[in-house]
């Protein structure tokens, strides 16, 4: 058994969830023919992300700006929270049977997220009881609209880790878990004590 205090780490979509929350939380909110045209606009953009050719941090935001630039953030918190029930539809049972597992041993859980806090948050902290959510943030103008771009950088890859050590720096004193099921999982299964791919 670890000595210390024990901590597990995990990745929101594809490892709790089935799918992708980005596309699902759009389609949910704005509809399938909005949603389309959105898709069918920004195309160019998604091939060329595809291919390698633009970074993944770039294309999110083109797509987030789209479709929820102008937004009031209190209207866009309030759709986060009706969408924690439709992210139910589609959580992953054994993942989220480990996580309830590390709760039950009074470990500290913690969710981190490429995806928007905003809707992650209400679903992992109400519906599963996590410690905290970490993802992307949006950015707010002075009129408390969405300007359409990230108030930080995109949480993947190399930044979860970042991101993980800004609330818990004393990495010598606890045993990390983590699970991931992408490339943008990486550095932070590698970080882990004990980094589990979700297959």
């Amino acid at each position: 058994m670890p000595k210390g205090k024990t901590i597990a780490v995990f990745d929101f979509d594809g490892t709790i969830t089935t799918k992708d929350t980005l596309l699902y939380f759009i389609l949910f909110t704005r509809g399938y023919w909005a949603f389309m045209m959105g898709f069918f606009l920004y195309s160019p953009l998604l091939i060329a992300f595809k291919l390698r050719l633009y970074p993944n941090w770039k294309v999110k935001q083109a797509l987030f700006s789209y479709f929820f630039g102008g937004m009031n953030y209190k209207e866009f918190q309030r759709l986060g929270e009706i969408f924690a029930d439709e992210v139910k539809k589609i959580e992953c049972e054994s993942t989220v049977d480990k996580l309830k597992e590390h709760l039950k041993n009074g470990d500290k859980v913690y969710v981190i997220s490429a995806s928007i806090d905003d809707w992650v948050r209400p679903f992992c902290c109400s519906h599963l009881g996590v410690t905290a959510t970490i993802g992307t943030k949006v950015e707010v103008d002075l009129d408390g609209k969405l300007t359409g771009r990230f108030l930080t950088k995109n949480c993947y890859g190399p930044e979860k880790v970042n991101r993980l050590l800004e609330i818990e720096p004393d990495r010598k004193n606890y045993f990390l878990y983590a699970y991931g099921d992408s490339r943008g999982d990486k550095e932070m299964l590698e970080f882990a004590d004990r980094g589990i791919m979700i297959q």
